[in-house]
């Protein structure tokens, strides 16, 4: 999953992507345990991609927080 594709989910359903990614890498991990992996690279693309979304979810509290805070700064102006 690129960023591009990353930005443009909304909130819900970056939160439903993160949690199946997250059940993707556990399980991944599970068959490379087993020895039943053969795609290693599979690991690391969903690890990126559980980071991806991280990131985007953080950018948008911090963009939420500092939203809030300005309008909290305006109206202490008035």
């Amino acid at each position: 999953m690129q960023i591009s594709e990353v930005r443009e989910l909304n909130d819900t359903e970056l939160r439903k992507e993160l949690g199946d990614q997250e059940r993707t890498l556990m399980n991944l991990r599970f068959r490379k345990a087993t020895l039943q992996l053969t795609n290693t690279n599979e690991l690391g693309a969903t690890r990126k991609a559980i980071a991806r979304i991280k990131t985007v979810i953080r950018e948008r509290e911090i963009a939420a927080s500092l939203e809030a805070g300005s309008a909290a700064t305006e109206s202490k102006g008035e």
